[in-house]
């Protein structure tokens, strides 16, 4: 009789574990059958999921290529060198770390590389688009470093680079922070960068929301100006999720350090496979159909959005998202969240710039074009997909709107299937 279960025994998922199995299939149906808004998610290809579960996962790899803690590694460290070699070649990076495990590790690590506790960093405010880990008070990053914060402007919707000067020289910061999660202009990197001259701080960008567009060539790559960048590996770079750290040789070493042993141990050579099999997509010349779909795509809504009566924050859109005011048409985030979820399309509630209202029920909602665009959505679509979330929003209690709504989604999502021969349960 045997004492356990052989791992060479040909046992699917749905043999060994049928309700993780039939959760995830659920959870396929929700994604195939719903409209996927949410700016930060994007679907990735066949090859990538390959990677993503692929024999890798079963290797320790501790260290860096060639300079390893463990034995066997020749391999791992060939897709490691992959993934790095083609970092570099998509963002003209002189050094790429592709071991963090997400974006918020990324700037922790550059953090503990840069800085000492007590030093300053200048970063975005959260309600204007920033991030958690830009240094918001919640954060435990708040409690070790001093985090001074800049906003946009309410007239034109683009950062005030007057009060972000006047800040510089206020707090005299170490570090200078660009990026963001819900702002949705494009960056003067170079007047940024002119800034943290004057006051001698170092750059960091985080380009988390855009690294799949600057990737595309459609927006600006601060990658050869600035000191550090962070990013995902997910949303628009369309990847596994993920971190990734890029920066000047001179930095290489401390950061290096800071990822490991510093934060981490080791590294998920599966995810780092699945990161250098998205890197080969980006650097295909489709992908930069891609990103200018992406562009279209999102114009189409705000325009829709925009004839509707319904606030558009930051005035325009640059990149792959809209930040809309729903207060304007008497909605709330949550609401509109919620009932957006009842006809199968997933967006976010997220506050907007100096939001009167709590996090948890703001103002706004985000939205994103990223992941309908993987689907192959076009402009024709996208109008589509607009003109149900206006009726829908314009007229909250009708049944009648909602049940056309759900038929809408249905009708789109049938046209554009995903992962057709993916399947958990059968």
């Amino acid at each position: 009789m045997k004492k356990y279960r052989n791992v060479n025994e040909p046992l699917r998922l749905k043999d060994c574990d049928r309700e993780t199995a039939e959760a995830l299939e659920r959870e396929l149906e929700r994604q195939r059958h719903g409209l996927e808004m949410i700016a930060s998610e994007n679907f990735v290809s066949r090859a990538v999921l390959e990677a993503l579960g692929s024999v890798a996962t079963n290797k320790y790899s501790e260290g860096y290529p060639g300079n390893r803690y463990y034995g066997g590694c020749t391999n791992i460290d060939s897709i490691e060198r992959l993934a790095i070699a083609r970092a570099q070649q998509l963002f003209g990076a002189e050094h790429v770390n592709v071991q963090p495990l997400s974006g918020a590790p990324a700037n922790v690590a550059v953090y503990s590389a840069l800085l000492q506790p007590g030093d300053t960093v200048l970063g975005m405010d959260l309600s204007h688009g920033g991030h958690l880990t830009h240094g918001h008070p919640v954060t435990w990053m708040s409690k070790l470093f001093t985090f001074a914060r800049y906003k946009t402007d309410p007239t034109t919707g683009l950062i005030d680079f007057d009060q972000v000067r006047a800040l510089a020289k206020q707090h005299r910061p170490k570090l200078i922070l660009v990026g963001y999660s819900a702002y949705t202009r494009e960056i003067d990197y170079v007047q940024f960068k002119q800034i943290a001259d004057e006051v001698g701080a170092l750059t960091m960008a985080d380009i988390a929301h855009i690294a799949g567009l600057i990737a595309g060539g459609v927006m600006q790559n601060p990658t050869p100006l600035f000191d550090v960048i962070t990013t995902t590996t997910h949303k628009t770079l369309r990847g596994p999720r993920g971190g990734m750290i890029m920066c000047k040789d001179t930095h290489a070493a401390a950061i290096d350090k800071a990822v490991f042993p510093g934060f981490q141990g080791g590294p998920h050579e599966n995810n780092v496979a699945a990161k250098a099999v998205a890197f080969k997509e980006a650097l295909a010349p489709s992908f930069k159909t891609y990103a200018q779909q992406i562009l279209k795509n999102t114009k189409v809504l705000e325009k829709i959005f925009s004839d509707a009566g319904i606030t558009i924050c930051f005035n325009k859109t640059d990149n792959h998202m809209l930040l809309l005011d729903v207060t304007s048409i008497g909605l709330t985030g949550k609401h509109t969240e919620q009932l957006l979820d009842t006809v199968g399309i997933t967006v976010n509630k997220n506050v907007i710039p100096d939001d009167p209202r709590k996090p948890m029920d703001p103002s706004g909602i985000r939205i994103g074009t990223p992941a309908l665009t993987t689907r192959g959505f076009d402009e024709r679509d996208m109008a589509l997909v607009g003109e149900t979330i206006v009726n829908l929003l314009k007229s909250p209690n009708d049944t009648s709107v909602c049940t056309r709504a759900q038929d809408a989604v249905r009708a789109l999502t049938d046209a554009h299937p995903l992962y057709p021969d993916l399947t958990y349960t059968t």
